[in-house]
């Protein structure tokens, strides 16, 4: 070991270290909308490298954050849809409390998160204003502010949220970012032995969808441009039933199978050439790994939710009247049916060609 030989101080002693800032950033809601957070993040962290930054998000997000290093710890508490259950919570947020943050930002500014912002008690408490919510949200913020309208990329209203602390926008920061733990390598390597194009057939919302016919051509279509295409879908029986049906219409189709977590989804998307996706998580999932992707939107506008940067490519399905609140486009021919196989495949071959020079 070496010895120190000079002075500290005066009289030759170590003063205590200095309190470093401790700041909280919430955002309670799903698995992709907690991905794209991340630029956001990385600005906060830039602006105050020496903070203490911890992130509160919802159980089933909390792999997306665990393991980039510049954040410090992430929390995380089970998420019941429509709820926030006191109750359970109550063990979670005395353990924020006793943390005695500086300050928390919250991203969503709905209920849940006010609440919990107020419960938590930093010191300075930001938030953003969602349009709906009980009428003393505004009590639960030391500090508030209007949303960005909703025409802009959700990472740039995710920045917009933190300029009520003078943090500048970085275009350049503007990149998703995910490291796969290595401890799932090897099981991952065994699901995938070579390097495949995923693609992803599922979403949460079925509007967001190709009916199975579509997947089928755009198979024919990138295998006789060489490429090995392999599927995959998500974890419900319902969206397993498309993989299913898939194999009914494709016998020769190869499945990937139900990942028993989201580690090794992660690990084995890592290994991708390429994804091809409707609007979902894994497409953000896949471009935080730097894993080229091309998604198709229909009712959502990828304006706001495509993955930004030049490995990623996007598709917008024509103009609908469809809500956003209704699970099946009831048109009579559904906007996402609108984004023909053909024209994914040429994007498709467009990027990897981009890639290859």
């Amino acid at each position: 070991m070496e010895c120190f030989t000079g002075e500290l101080t005066p009289k030759n002693r170590i003063l205590p270290t200095v309190r470093r800032e401790k700041i909280l950033a919430i955002k309670f809601k799903f698995l992709g909308d907690v991905a794209i957070m991340v630029p956001a993040l990385r600005m906060l962290r830039q602006h105050l490298p020496e903070a203490e930054i911890h992130v509160l998000v919802a159980a089933e997000a909390a792999t997306v954050l665990e393991r980039l290093d510049w954040i410090d710890k992430v929390w995380s508490l089970k998420r019941h849809r429509g709820k926030l259950r006191l109750r359970d919570s109550l063990p979670l947020i005395r353990q924020l409390r006793a943390e005695n943050f500086d300050r928390s930002v919250d991203f969503v500014g709905n209920d849940r998160g006010a609440v919990l912002s107020r419960m938590i008690g930093a010191r300075e408490r930001l938030g953003v204003l969602a349009p709906k919510g009980f009428k003393g949200r505004t009590k639960c913020y030391t500090q508030s502010l209007e949303q960005l309208d909703t025409t802009r990329h959700e990472c740039v209203r995710d920045a917009y949220v933190l300029s009520g602390w003078g943090v500048p926008f970085d275009r350049e920061a503007l990149r998703l970012e995910l490291v796969p733990n290595p401890d799932f390598a090897a099981e991952a390597a065994k699901i995938l032995p070579e390097p495949c194009l995923i693609c992803h057939l599922s979403t949460s919302q079925p509007k967001k969808e190709w009916p199975i016919g579509n997947w089928v051509e755009l198979y024919g279509l990138m295998t006789q441009a060489g490429h090995k295409v392999v599927f995959t879908a998500g974890h419900t029986d319902r969206e397993q039933a498309l993989l299913t049906e898939l194999k009914a219409a494709l016998p020769e189709a190869n499945c990937l199978p139900v990942f028993s977590s989201l580690e090794l989804f992660i690990a084995t998307m890592a290994r991708a050439t390429m994804l091809i996706s409707p609007d979902t998580a894994p497409l953000h999932l896949a471009a935080g790994l730097c894993v080229p992707t091309v998604g198709f939107f229909g009712p959502t506008a990828s304006s706001c939710w495509a993955p930004i940067g030049p490995k990623n490519r996007s598709i917008q399905g024509e103009a609908c009247p469809c809500s956003g609140h209704l699970h099946v486009c009831k048109e009579s021919v559904p906007c996402i049916n609108t984004v023909t196989p053909a024209r994914v495949a040429a994007e498709a071959k467009s990027l990897a060609a981009a890639i290859a020079r």
